[in-house]
């Protein structure tokens, strides 16, 4: 049976390496929005051929499910204390509070230029000064809106 989360002394180190590698391979900024982009983009011009950032996306979405394939199927308990407050007919708010806080976050991806793990693990690598004001405000409304979120439920 797989662990169903590597050691942070495993991961951190490792994604240092991703990053260090995509700057020197491609001079690119490790994220998944760039990918997205890149698969979107080029299924809208009805071409197959993607380039580093679109096979890295398809890459995470195919090395998720073949994890959860080994790790003996995909292992889902909810949304933590969201799916435990929620009762009854209250459970059906979960899926519009996740749609809007998809879309919310793609919105936010674009406008900062990356995604959190491209600005969070690219940029501040780079000592991006906007880099790290996207990072830092990513974080810090983070945190205000699940307090706020678990103050209102």
């Amino acid at each position: 049976m797989l662990h169903p989360q590597l050691a942070w002394y495993v991961a951190g180190p490792l994604m240092g390496l991703c990053v260090v590698a995509c700057r020197a391979l491609f001079n690119g900024r490790l994220g998944i929005t760039g990918g997205y982009s890149e698969l979107v983009g080029r299924l809208r011009e009805r071409r197959i051929g993607f380039d580093w950032r679109g096979w890295f996306l398809i890459g995470v979405l195919l090395g998720g499910g073949l994890f959860a394939l080994a790790s003996g199927g995909p292992d889902f308990h909810g949304y933590g204390w969201l799916t435990a407050s929620l009762h009854g007919s209250e459970r059906l708010l979960i899926a519009p509070i996740l749609l809007l806080s998809g879309v919310l976050i793609g919105f936010g991806a674009k406008l900062a230029g990356g995604c959190t793990s491209g600005n969070g693990l690219s940029a501040t690598a780079m000592r991006s000064p906007a880099g790290i004001a996207a990072t830092a405000t990513f974080f810090a409304t983070a945190i205000a809106i699940s307090f706020i979120t678990r103050w209102l439920v």
